[in-house]
Order: structure tokens, then sequence, then C-alpha cells
């Protein structure tokens, strides 16, 4: 879920009564986001746009902002993540740049009875349940503490002018290399424990990083496994919850297991999968003891120290993580405490991964019930589509039809809604529907706009009066007339085709859309229909439609702004016509060459990924 800004000043130099007490602040901002997951990423995406303004305006030293800009997404994804798990509630994050360079950032939630985790080095305690969650933040800050209000808490912290010096985080690399190479050695090595000491902190900013940027919870998993195996332990395993049971899977099987030497991996998910992980009861992430599976790990593997760790985020248990390593009584507290950080990385990522599937899933059925299934066969005419929405998730805001109205007439559509989203799905759930039972019930093309203008009209206002009572039952000022945009329109080309002996008659109309063009086989390009006004914006409009013969060979072509609206620069991929031009090219192709040219040199045009949804049907007489 993306970040609601409530706040953004640049070069602003006014004081303010922040939680941290400070100077005045060269530059600002403030974000309110969700209690999810998805948080720490959103917030590190803002303050990385910050930093990056900040820069093109100067206000930061080259030579240190980058090294700022690193400490400053590190330590508000602590921060935020902290909120997250231990308060739940929405998170309010300000940021300013002070004049002397410094960094202040501020995470506010709405559960003060809740402290911040300790921010020291000792394990964590069954009494407060607390562990080392704000390490990073005492490390990388120069001041740091709470202020605690009536309703609400703030954890502040203050970067000095360049950020801290510390090792810098390796090049970037594919996901499962990167895992590796943020990973530090072999525990036990001289240089693993000289990496505790002074790389943890970089390993977990990078590992937050890492994973934070996977919608996908199976690469999570594998990443966490690259990331302990074998620098933290010889051997780890992640057990997942709900989701597997849900998906039909075995709740006892681990989902992922790895162990330093590939051989023994099959076995020893044989015996965890025998004893799966009984977490105490209560939300606590560990560590747990866990049962030594020493017959699955062979001669070398007969005694050794094993600890599980609930993963948890939003309140929610999400799965659990064990690691084991050989030949050792009990784990070093510094390795406990940065596998307890790392799994609530784990777990927030899991969550973030989670929500995203979820997500995804409705936009997909959503994207599935808002098209037709299939598009009909008109006898002859040939058809060719072209439908590629930007958000290959869904749901897009252009949407087409072409299906049997009875009588021997067949009817078209290519849409497109103001907006992307729910809000499109509402209006494209309305739009798509009407103008098939209308078309079927014998209504004309110019009869089906005048009814579906009127609808769209109708189903604002009743949202408009929704809107108004929830909130007077809030308790907030109800709306009044100018209050806000109408923002259910919708430009449409619709049309219907009869055929008969000698071709097709197509009669058809623009409401506010860009207008069709009619090729005909000797190159000629003309537009079959005049422009008219959007659908859902003026009360009791009348339109009218034109009619046009499809001799044999001529097509017509119909396309959203994705189309004529492709950008290079400052130019439009229809100036000067542009559109017609290409289509002209088009003398002698089939209608699905004719689509899929137009299609290449709209790509072509731009030079990049489309930045709009695009949408183009042809159809040609035979």
């Amino acid at each position: 879920m993306a970040a609601i800004p409530t706040q953004r000043e640049t070069g602003s130099r006014a004081c303010d009564a922040p939680a941290h007490p400070g100077a005045c602040a060269r530059a600002r901002g403030r974000a309110t986001l969700p209690g999810s997951p998805l948080a720490p990423g959103s917030a590190r995406a803002l303050l990385r746009a910050a930093f990056a303004e900040w820069a093109d305006q100067g206000l930061t030293e080259p030579a240190s902002a980058a090294r700022l800009a690193e400490d400053a997404m590190a330590v508000v994804s602590e921060l935020v993540t902290n909120a997250v798990l231990h308060a739940g509630t929405e998170v309010v994050v300000d940021w300013r740049l002070e004049e002397t360079g410094a960094f202040v950032v501020e995470v506010d939630d709405q559960h003060p009875a809740r402290a911040p985790r300790d921010p020291v080095g000792e394990p964590p305690s069954e009494a407060s349940g607390h562990g080392r969650g704000l390490r990073l933040v005492a490390a990388l800050a120069e001041s740091w503490g709470v202020t605690y209000r009536t309703d609400a808490k703030t954890v502040w912290a203050r970067l000095p002018a360049g950020g801290r010096a510390r090792p810098r985080p390796p090049a970037a690399a594919p996901a499962l290399e990167t895992a590796e190479a943020l990973a530090p050695r072999p525990y036990g090595t001289a240089d693993g424990r000289d990496w505790l000491g002074r790389g943890a902190l970089t390993f977990l900013a990078e590992a937050s990083d890492l994973l934070a940027g996977q919608l996908d919870e199976s690469l999570v998993t594998a990443l966490t496994g690259q990331l302990i195996v074998p620098r933290l332990a010889d051997w780890c395993a992640v057990w997942l919850e709900d989701e597997a049971t849900v998906r039909g899977g075995d709740g006892n099987a681990p989902a992922r297991v790895w162990h330093a030497s590939e051989d023994r991996a099959e076995e020893l998910a044989r015996a965890l999968e025998k004893e799966p992980p009984c977490p105490r009861e209560g939300l606590r992430s560990g560590p747990e003891p866990y049962p030594w599976p020493g017959e699955a790990l062979g001669p070398r593997g007969a005694h050794g120290t094993a600890l599980s760790y609930r993963l948890i985020a939003g309140g929610r248990p999400l799965g659990t993580l064990v690691i084991g390593r050989c030949a050792l009584e009990r784990f070093p507290d510094e390795v406990t405490g940065l596998v307890e950080d790392l799994g609530r990385r784990v777990a927030l990522a899991i969550g973030a991964a989670r929500q995203y599937a979820r997500q995804a899933t409705i936009s997909a059925v959503l994207q599935r019930g808002l098209l037709p299934g299939a598009v009909a066969e008109i006898p002859g005419v040939s058809s060719a589509l072209v439908y590629e929405p930007r958000d290959q998730g869904g749901p897009s805001g252009d949407f087409y039809d072409l299906f049997p109205a009875g009588d021997g007439r067949w009817c078209f559509a290519v849409g497109d809604v103001q907006g992307k989203g729910p809000e499109a799905a509402v209006v494209i759930g309305l739009a798509r529907p009407w103008l098939r039972l209308l078309a079927r019930e014998g209504y004309r093309v110019a009869d089906v706009l005048d009814r579906l203008n009127q609808l769209l009209l109708d189903d604002a206002t009743e949202a408009a009066d929704a809107a108004a009572r929830a909130l007077v039952a809030a308790g907030a000022r109800p709306l009044v007339a100018g209050d806000g945009p109408q923002t259910r329109f919708l430009s449409l080309l619709y049309g219907e085709l009869t055929p008969h002996d000698g071709g097709v008659r197509c009669t058809l109309a623009s409401a506010g859309h860009p207008l069709p063009l009619l090729l005909r086989p000797d190159g000629e390009v003309c537009t079959a229909a005049r422009p008219q006004t959007l659908l859902g914006v003026v009360e009791d409009e009348t339109y009218t439609s034109e009619t046009v013969e499809l001799g044999p060979g001529d097509s017509l072509l119909c396309v959203t702004d994705g189309v004529t609206e492709r950008r290079s620069g400052s130019r439009q991929f229809d100036d000067g016509d542009g559109l017609a031009r290409a289509l002209s090219g088009c003398a002698g192709l089939s209608a699905e060459l004719i689509a899929e040219r137009i299609r290449r040199l709209v790509h072509e045009f731009g030079g990049g990924l489309p930045e709009d949804d695009l949408a183009l049907l042809v159809l040609q007489a035979g």
C-alpha cells in the first residue's frame, strides 16, 4: 500500500516544535503510513525521493549525501518496522534536513503504552519481551529518544551531517548473489567474530532492503536461507503458517530447508517434518530451544544446538525460523540477537509478499470479470485486438467488447475510464453489462449512449450522497455542492455492425474518445465519426451517430488514448495526424497485421515502457 503524503515543504526555514528538540529545518516532509508490513518500504521510498530532491536543489553536500541518505533510510526502516510490529497502528513519519546538514526523523504511533524495543546488547528476557530492535538506530544516530504523549508516542533520531563512517555495502547484484555477499563468514572463524562486531549493522540494513524488495514469499524464504547458511548456522528451515494450509499443503512440513552440505538437505527435511516447532502461547519471537535432529546430520552432526524463532508481523504469526549449528553447546548472544533482528525483517517481508499476492489475486479476478472471455466472430468481418494494461496486475482503465446483439447485429465498444484501480473497475462494471443489455433490448447506438450517460450521472450522485452520509455519521462537515471532483467519467467509442451482401453497415458514435479511422484499400484514411461529450459529465446530453459502409478490404481502427497520446519527449504519437499516416501505410494488410504494426509503431515511438494502458481494435470487411 502506498504512503499517503499529508505535508511536503522544501526550502522552508521556519522553526517548529518537534518531539526532538532541534534546530531550524532547511527542508522537511511528512507522510502517514498504514500499520502494515508495506510501511517500512514506503518510508524508505519517500526518503529516497526526498534526498534526491534535496540533491537536485543543492541542499546537501555531494561528497557526503549518499552516506547520509543510506543511514537515514536504514534508521527510518528500523523505526517504522518497530512501530508496525509493536504498536500495529497507523504511523506518521516526519523528516527534516537541518541548517547544519544533520538529518532528523520522527516516527509517531498511536499506542503510547508500548515502549520501543531495547537498544542495548543484552539478549531478550522473558519478562520484558524486548529485543535488540533499535540497536541499528543507536549505532547510526548521534542522539535519539522517545517522547510520550497522552494519545501517541514518538521515537526520534538525529543523524550527523554526512552520516556515520561504517563499512560500505557490496555492489548491487541479483537477489540470491546479493544475499551471499551480505552474509558474514561462517561463525567461529576469526573474521567471522570480527564481522559480528563491525559489520552486522550494515548486514541488517542491506538485508532489509533486499528482503523488502521481494513480492514472492517463496523467494523471501529462499533469501533467508542464503543469508543464514553457512555463515550463521550449519542449517536452517522455515515453516509457514496459515497460507500453506490454505493452499492444501502439509502444515508439518517446512516450506524450505537448507544445509551447508546439500546432500544432507533432503534427509534433514524428512527429520524436521516429524518435529514441527511447537511455539509457546502468545506472540513471542524467541529464540526457543528446538530438538536436535542428530540422526539426519550424520556422524559430524551427532551433537549440536538448535533454536527456533517465531516470525511475527502485524500482530500475526506467519511462520517459524529454525537454525542449527553442529558441535556447539549454545549459540553466542551476538548470533542469537542478529538472527532475531533478521527474523523480524523476514516476517515483514513475508507479510508484505502475502498482502501483495492477495491484492494481485483480487485485481486479476476483477480484471477477468471486467473484460469479455472472448470476442465474437462476425460473418464477413475479420477482427484483431491488442490490449496491454500498463499495470499487469490490473484492473486497467481501458476496456473493450465485441458481442452479438441479435437480429443480425453485432456491437463493439472501446472505452477508457478516468483513473485506474477500484474506481475504474466500478465504472467498467457498470458500463459493459449495460452496453450489452441495452443493445440486446434493441436500443440503437445514440440511444445507448444517452442512457449510459444518465446511468453514470445517477451513480455518481448516489456515491456522493453515500459519502456525505458517512461524513455526517463520523461527525465531519458534510460535503456541499462543488466539493471534490466528479471522477466517474467515461470516454467511449461504441458501434453496431450489420453485415449484408455488399459489405457491412457500421453505425457508430464517439463520446469524448479518440476518433475511429477508416482505411480504404488504396491507402486513403478518413475519420468515421465526429467528437462528442464524455459520458457522465453533462445532464440530459443528447448523442448522435454516423453510419458508414465498409466494403471489401475496408478496415476500421479504434484505439484508446494510450495509442494517440504515446509520448516521445514533448511529442505525441498522433501529432500531425501521426496515427492516420501510420494506418495509411497498412493498406493491403490483414486485420491481424494492421493491429500488430500499429502496436509496434506505438512502442517504438516512445522508446520505453508505455505510460498508459493501450487498447486497439481493427475490424476489416471481407
